[in-house]
Formats: C-alpha cells, structure tokens, sequence
C-alpha cells in the first residue's frame, strides 16, 4: 500500500505498539492520533481487535490509509519490526517512585512498575488466540521488570522511541514490560488525580504521542539553529 508524501515527509521517529487494545471504537482512535502526531508505524499484537474491522475504520476516519499498520504479531516477532537502536517505553499512570510488593502479576494483568523481576529474561510470545476472560482468571502468575520511570512530559526522545499502549481492561502485558526492560525503555506516567483509576487508552494514546512529537519537533529545531549558527570557539 501507498501513503501520502506529505505523511511520509512529515513522520518521525515515533512508533506505536498497540498491547491487546480489544475495543473498535478505542483502536480507532488510537491510529487516528497516531497518524495525528506522524508516527512512523504501528504495532498490533494478537488479541488486538481486526484493525479493519469496520467500526475501527470509522473511528479511524481515514488513518488506515495514511501510516503502516502491521497487525496480528506475537511479542517475539514485535522486535524484527522495530528499527535498530529504538527504545521502547511504555505509557503508565502508576507514579514516578511507587514500588510493588509482589514479584508476579497474572499474565494479561500486567502494569508497568508493578513487580521487580529480572531484566534479562525473554520476551515470550502469547498465546495464538486471544484468552477467554474466565481463562485469564486462571492464568499462571509471570513475573515482570520493575522499569524506572518519569513523567510524559520530562524529555523521553533522546533516541527513536516506540510507546506501548496496553488494553484498559487488563493494562499492560508482562511481555510489553520485558520488551521494554531489554531496550532501556521508561514507564512514561500520565498523571491523575486521586480516585481516578486510568485513562482512556486512546486519550493516553493522544497525550504520550502529541508530547512525544512536541520534543521531537523541539529537538529539530534546537540542532538546526545550531548548525545555522555554530558556536565559535
């Protein structure tokens, strides 16, 4: 498929993974905003709803067709779709500091910052259909990383980055936060006022992807003005 120029011109080093995001209307919007904010790419991991299905088309009002969307990968095939040298965070509303006391979460029920664990194990691919919920209730416990993490808009874009948006039924997977541990990636921390458990997956979507083109622009800009004007010795 073919893009617009003016999208390819305009895009950044900017890349989404989708982590079982189930809702049309949610993924919709979510690929709206990403073309939005000129992202290079997006990732769908199995147990994401069909991207072309057709209450995710509406919502996407033409998305589809303006940005790569590759669908329907297990977490071992996400890294061979990333450019070399990405980091890879992941969009969290757990605050900066706030520890965990267990060492394992069920898989599926994984939250970025949730567990300490170990930092070097595998990413593991899921199962190839999606989990019934009265399965994932009986699901094995995993244990995940314990990532370091800091406000969305603290500066995250140092290098080319992709963001792990995870479903708002069961968070973030453990096999996001693993893939996020092995590139040096952040929990980016979207805060919230006491009582408010989460955000809207696509609002927290449009929120790190529009401050992640904010700093990218930024930098442009600061390392243009300074080949313009070099600073004389």
């Amino acid at each position: 498929m073919s893009y617009p120029a003016a999208q390819l011109t305009s895009s950044l080093p900017l890349l989404l993974i989708c982590d079982n995001i189930r809702d049309p209307g949610n993924l919709g919007t979510i690929l709206r905003s990403a073309a939005g904010a000129g992202c290079e790419k997006v990732l769908l991991t199995k147990g994401c709803v069909d991207p072309w299905e057709p209450k995710v088309l509406r919502a996407g009002m033409g998305a589809h067709f303006r940005l790569p969307i590759v669908a329907n990968l297990d977490w071992e095939s996400v890294p061979s779709n990333l450019p070399a040298g990405i980091q890879v965070c992941v969009a969290d509303n757990k605050e900066p500091g706030a520890r965990a006391e267990t060492t394992s979460v069920p898989r599926g029920a994984g939250r970025a910052g949730s567990a300490p664990g170990n930092l070097k194990a595998p990413v593991k691919s899921k199962p190839k259909a999606a989990p019934e919920p009265e399965d994932e209730e009986e699901a094995a416990d995993v244990c995940v990383p314990e990532l370091a993490a800091q406000y969305y808009y603290e500066n995250w874009t140092q290098t080319p980055v992709a963001v792990v948006i995870g479903g708002e039924s069961h968070g973030l997977s453990p096999d996001a936060l693993h893939l996020a541990a092995s590139t040096g990636g952040k929990r980016l921390v979207v805060p919230v006022v006491p009582g408010v458990d989460s955000l809207n997956s696509a609002i927290a979507a449009g929120i790190v992807l529009f401050e992640g083109k904010r700093q990218l622009l930024r930098r442009h800009k600061q390392e243009d003005e300074r080949q313009k004007f070099p600073v004389v010795g």
